[in-house]
């Protein structure tokens, strides 16, 4: 009897492009998405209150009517290049003081003592402190249109201006107090003392806190008298120079050795948080303990054959040799058991069910069969092997072992039906 030929159980291109499609096409879209994004994105975008940015909160607007009226714009980002641009005939917006570190709050308020003016936009407690000594930020209030009640030229000249925001307190007389909210100003000038500056006799400087940057935004500038107000605290001086703090300042706390979540952008440290917690619920909602087996009357009826080619399937996908192996030895077993006479309760035990099976020729071969080394299931040795064994290392082995156990099946069935007797039922059938 020639030996059965063994099926190819490899993997074809086919399948390996069927099960790998999902994966290529969700990472070819990712892809795609990233450049449209990064495309949308490279163009010309500016942050909050930057001279260059035509969006709501920019102010590219103030910036353009200043160089009509021939005010010279420089922007800078680093609190050197403020300082270095500083000077009687310079007018100095910090527009987010916030930003700066102790160190640069320092450095900035040395360059406010030259003789021009520094306007600075809704200063906290912290940097009002450094930056203004004798001034005090208080609790907040509502921007709305407000009157400048003040003697202040610029302020008496626009009029009603949306401001609000920080309010500040001083004890210096000489300050001009305007935009009243609950007696406390939004709009706070405060002039240079002449006895603790170095500048040259006759220049003389101020410093303007604004509780709020509305006035200066593109959607707000043309309400009420807030183009006027702006144009008259920026315009003074020929020359302004616009401070945006940068995180790239050398000398900015997140301008030394940085590390890779200070260079991920925020949103992105948060959206990661979020979906670690969701992965983690997931996980727990995945991991609960299961109820009992339910059993449940199918819909429809399955054969067999099928039920088994999926079970094989499964174990193919799993790579689950192992397991296939162990059902076939253990099915093939039970068989052979009842066949040989030995029990269900010691079929999976080798010291009976082999010499049972070995015993009284039941290793015989079929008519015109002749036995030899290669094709005998019989021995002792090889039966072992064969129900009892190690696992198949490769797809190959498995067919090989599913031919082999059904060749012995057979063989052992042949036996057993030609050393039976013959009876009365046998004769009449």
């Amino acid at each position: 009897m020639s030996e059965p030929s063994a099926t190819s159980l490899s993997p074809s291109a086919r399948h390996l492009w069927n099960r790998a499609r999902g994966l290529l096409l969700a990472a070819a879209i990712l892809a795609v998405s990233g450049v449209v994004i990064a495309a949308v994105r490279s163009g010309n975008e500016y942050g909050a209150l930057d001279p260059r940015s035509t969006a709501d909160h920019g102010s590219k607007a103030t910036a353009q009517l200043l160089r009509d009226r021939g005010v010279g714009i420089r922007i800078v980002t680093t609190t050197a290049g403020a300082e270095k641009a500083a000077g009687t005939d310079t007018t100095l917006l910090v527009s987010d003081p916030e930003a700066l570190s102790r160190h640069q709050r320092a450095e900035l308020r040395d360059a406010m003592d030259r003789g021009g003016r520094t306007v600075v936009l809704a200063p906290g407690p912290a940097a009002t402190r450094t930056l203004v000594p004798g001034v005090r930020a208080a609790a907040p209030a509502v921007t709305q249109p407000t009157p400048p009640d003040c003697d202040f030229p610029p302020a008496e000249r626009a009029g009603d201006a949306d401001l609000g925001g920080i309010r500040y307190a001083t004890a210096n007389d000489r300050a001009d107090l305007c935009y009243l909210h609950d007696g406390l100003p939004s709009l706070l000038r405060v002039p240079d003392e002449p006895a603790d500056s170095g500048r040259r006799v006759g220049a003389e400087g101020d410093t303007v806190l604004l509780g709020t940057p509305a006035p200066l935004y593109n959607r707000q500038l043309d309400q009420h008298g807030n183009a006027s107000l702006m144009l008259q605290l920026l315009g003074s001086r020929p020359h302004l120079v616009w401070y945006l703090p940068s995180p790239a300042d050398a000398s900015s706390p997140q301008g030394g050795q940085r590390g890779f979540l200070d260079l991920a952008p925020e949103g992105w440290v948060w959206a990661t948080a979020q979906l670690s917690i969701a992965a983690v619920l997931a996980a727990l909602w995945r991991a609960r303990r299961l109820g009992p087996l339910v059993p449940e009357q199918l819909p429809v009826s399955v054969r067999a054959s099928e039920t088994t080619e999926g079970r094989a399937r499964l174990y193919r996908r799993a790579d689950a040799r192992d397991r296939a192996a162990d059902a076939l030895r253990t099915s093939a077993r039970a068989r052979l058991a009842s066949v040989a006479g030995v029990s269900p309760t010691e079929a999976d035990s080798p010291r009976t069910l082999i010499p049972a099976l070995t015993a009284s020729g039941r290793t015989g071969t079929h008519p015109g069969e002749t036995p030899d080394a290669g094709s005998d299931l019989g021995g002792t040795p090889r039966l072992l092997s064969l129900l009892f064994g190690s696992a198949p290392a490769t797809d190959a082995e498995l067919v090989r072992l599913a031919d082999e156990l059904d060749h012995l099946e057979r063989r052992l069935t042949y036996a057993t039906s030609a050393t039976r007797p013959t009876t009365d039922k046998d004769r009449l059938s």
